[in-house]
């Protein structure tokens, strides 16, 4: 009696988590369909890296030896970033990365050579340049455009301050430009 009673339980868990997980994706096939649409920007927080707050002292841009960088569950992260587009279908016409090599390396992943763009750098100790990155964030985000998604590979602390969503690592931020200066935050799309 006990046995049959811990397999049911068992058997009614998993059907109640596959029925959680169909449901979950099932949500997130609109933000899938603006993206395959075009015209978007994404917002995509570096996958997985290594443990702590923020980069060692004396990191420097130019050493990626001496920035946290991403772990191989976070190399594993990005690439099925990268599979889940290509999967769809979804089209991405400009690629720019911040210049810390784990962004730079999430992006190469994902879908391959990013352009280097300094107002996605890093925010977090880095308050000073805050106003002067959203700034020019808000003004590139905001432009109207056709064809494909602009992705924008970043840090939770940037892309926070430009949007007041901190995303997990390689989860999207979706924004529909408005122009003039202005976006509509989409939806969030959780890593695949």
């Amino acid at each position: 009696m006990l046995r049959r009673l811990t397999f049911g339980a068992v058997a009614l868990a998993l059907a109640l988590a596959l029925l959680s997980l169909s449901a979950s994706a099932r949500a997130d096939e609109p933000l899938w369909a603006l993206l395959k649409a075009g015209g978007q920007v994404i917002l995509v927080r570096h996958a997985i890296t290594t443990p702590g707050v923020g980069d060692p002292p004396g990191m420097r841009l130019d050493d990626c030896a001496s920035q946290r960088n991403l772990t191989d569950a976070g190399r594993a992260h990005a690439r099925r970033l990268g599979d889940a587009f290509r999967a769809r279908g979804i089209a991405v016409d400009r690629l720019l990365s911040s210049p810390w090599c784990r962004c730079l390396e999430t992006a190469r992943l994902a879908w391959g050579p990013a352009e280097v763009w300094p107002p996605l750098g890093n925010l977090y100790g880095r308050s000073e340049r805050q106003a002067e990155q959203v700034r020019e964030m808000r003004a590139l985000v905001s432009e109207r455009r056709a064809g494909g998604a602009l992705v924008l590979i970043s840090h939770g602390s940037t892309i926070s301050a430009l949007t007041g969503i901190s995303p997990d690592p390689a989860e999207m931020v979706i924004v529909t430009p408005q122009g003039g200066g202005r976006f509509a935050v989409a939806g969030r799309l959780a890593a695949p």
